[in-house]
C-alpha cells in the first residue's frame, strides 16, 4: 500500500511538472493587464450591486489595456474616501459625493450616462404604497418618511429640497430616516414601516410593478458622473473615455450587450464637465432650501 501512494505522488508530481511546462494554465505566460479598482457608491445592496455594475468592468476590461474590478464601498462617505486615497483612481459617484470629492480633493468628471431617452439626467421620486390615501406632497405632513444616505443626491438632497418648496420641513413630519440605498428605501415603503420615502427613478420604476405609487417628481438631475482623481493616469482617462464614448446605444448588437449592465448606464455616455454640476454645488450651500452642510 506505501509503494502504492509513493507512485501516485511521483506521478502527481510529473503530471503537474508537465502540465506547468506545456503553458496550460500557466499565468505567466499569458498576457498580463495593470488592474485599475473601480469605486462605486452603494445604491443598492451589494448582490445586486455586483450583478449590475460586473457587466461593465467585463466590458472596459475587454475594450481596455486594463483590468477592471468593481471595488464595492459600505457606504457613501467610504467611496469617497477610497478615492482620496487612491485605491480607486476612478470611480462612479452621486452629484453630492462628486461635489464632496471635487471641493475636498480636486476629483475630475469625465463622463456621464445617459437616459433611456438619450439626455444626461435623472429624477428624484416621491414614492408612497399603490393603495396609499396620501394624493398630494401636502398629506404629507405627520407622515413618516425615509430618505436614502445622507450623501445621496436624489435619496436625500433633492427630496429635501423638494418637500422644502411645497412648505415641508423635516419638523413637519411624524418621523424620518435616513437609509442605506434605494431599494432598501423602496422595500420599507412597499412593507408599509414608511407612509413614503425618496429614491433615484431607475429603482422607483424597478419597484413600480411590486405595488408603488408615484407621488412626485424632481426636475431633471444632471447623470451621475464617472470621476478620476486630479493625479489620474491620462491614459487610463483615454481608455475609459474611448471605450465608452464609442457605445452606440442603438446597435442592436450592442444593445443585446448591455442588457445586462445597470439600466442607468446601458444607453451610452457623454463627456462631462464640472459646470454640469454647479446646480447641485449651489444647492448644497443653500442651507434654507435644501440639506445643504447641515447633512454634507
Amino acid at each position: 500500500m506505501r509503494l502504492l501512494l509513493v507512485i501516485c505522488s511521483l506521478l502527481l508530481v510529473v503530471g503537474t511538472f508537465l502540465l506547468g511546462s506545456s503553458g496550460v494554465g500557466h499565468a505567466s505566460d499569458a498576457e498580463q493587464k495593470p488592474v485599475v479598482y473601480f469605486g462605486i457608491i452603494p445604491r443598492y445592496n451589494p448582490m445586486l450591486m455586483y450583478r449590475s455594475y460586473q457587466p461593465l468592468m467585463d466590458y472596459l476590461t475587454e475594450h481596455t489595456s486594463y483590468h477592471f474590478e468593481l471595488k464595492l464601498a459600505r457606504d457613501y462617505t467610504e467611496a469617497v474616501a477610497l478615492l482620496r486615497v487612491g485605491v480607486t483612481p476612478i470611480a462612479s459617484l452621486g452629484d453630492v459625493t462628486f461635489t464632496e470629492a471635487q471641493r475636498n480633493f480636486g476629483a475630475i468628471p469625465i463622463l456621464k450616462p445617459l437616459n433611456a431617452r438619450g439626455e444626461p439626467f435623472y429624477r428624484s421620486v416621491i414614492i408612497v404604497p399603490e393603495d396609499s390615501p396620501i394624493r398630494t406632497l401636502a398629506d404629507l405632513k405627520g407622515k413618516t418618511f425615509a430618505f436614502g444616505d445622507p450623501h445621496s443626491t436624489s435619496g436625500n438632497l433633492i427630496p429635501r429640497y423638494l418637500l422644502f418648496q411645497h412648505g415641508i420641513t423635516l419638523f413637519d413630519l411624524e418621523e424620518f430616516v435616513n437609509l442605506g440605498s434605494h431599494d432598501a428605501v423602496a422595500k420599507a415603503v412597499l412593507k408599509g414601516k414608511y407612509a413614503a420615502g425618496a429614491v433615484k427613478d431607475v429603482i422607483a420604476y424597478r419597484y413600480k410593478q411590486h405595488g408603488l405609487r408615484f407621488l412626485a417628481e424632481s426636475d431633471p438631475i444632471p447623470s451621475v458622473p464617472i470621476v478620476v482623481r486630479a493625479d489620474a493616469s491620462v491614459a487610463l482617462v483615454k481608455a475609459v473615455n474611448e471605450a465608452l464614448l464609442t457605445i452606440d446605444a442603438e446597435d442592436p448588437v450592442q444593445r443585446e450587450q448591455m442588457k445586462s449592465w445597470d439600466p442607468e448606464f446601458r444607453n451610452g455616455f457623454v463627456a462631462a464637465e464640472r459646470k454640469d454640476y454647479l446646480p447641485i454645488f449651489q444647492l448644497m450651500d443653500n442651507v434654507r432650501g435644501g440639506c445643504g452642510i447641515r447633512c454634507h
